[in-house]
């Protein structure tokens, strides 16, 4: 058995969950977010909890399907009951970034700025040199927070870049500072 599957997953008050063929919608007071189950997954809604099985528990492929959509549906109905935040902070002198509307503009060291359009469902917001992305959907707030990140990646030695908020970066000494040590 998969020790996260068979777990429940309760329903907040107004958190409604249908589910009509293999897709599941769950609807909250953020929005509405859906998957599409697959064919080994069963949903079964008991006393405002929510009741996820496998045909067979005993396939391990099955097992493993089983505790990631019961993760996945539980993400979805704390997306729409909480939502999702990610924070990243841009290190550097002269780097800079601005939101207008859903687009994000960076200016990290390049000759140029780069812009990034936001998806539908993510909101960002700017304090200083802090860029946070907030959306219901944890999936697609991670991905936009990872690419966001991949277009500076802080590098060990200044550590120059784009990073999460709480990220400890490994810091390298530089070539001055092995000359000394010789």
């Amino acid at each position: 058995m998969s020790r996260i599957g068979k777990q429940p997953i309760p329903l907040p008050d107004g958190v409604i969950a249908a589910l009509s063929g293999r897709l599941l919608n769950v609807r909250g007071k953020r929005g509405e977010l859906s998957v599409n189950l697959h064919p080994a997954i069963g949903v079964i809604e008991r006393d405002r909890t929510l009741i996820v099985s496998v045909e067979h528990s005993e396939d391990k492929n099955e097992r493993a399907l089983w505790g990631l959509f019961r993760n996945l549906i539980r993400n979805m109905v704390e997306g729409v009951t909480t939502g999702y935040k990610k924070s990243l902070e841009l290190v550097g002198v002269g780097y800079k970034v601005s939101v207008s509307g859903s687009t994000v503009n960076l200016s990290v060291g390049f000759s140029h700025p780069v812009s990034i359009t936001l998806p539908p469902g993510v909101t960002a917001s700017v304090e200083k040199n802090i860029l946070t992305l907030e959306g219901n959907d944890k999936q697609l707030v991670g991905e936009m927070a990872a690419s966001i990140r991949r277009i500076r990646k802080p590098e060990p030695y200044k550590g120059k870049g784009i990073k999460y908020v709480g990220e400890v970066l490994r810091r390298k000494a530089g070539k001055a500072a092995k000359a000394v040590g010789k």
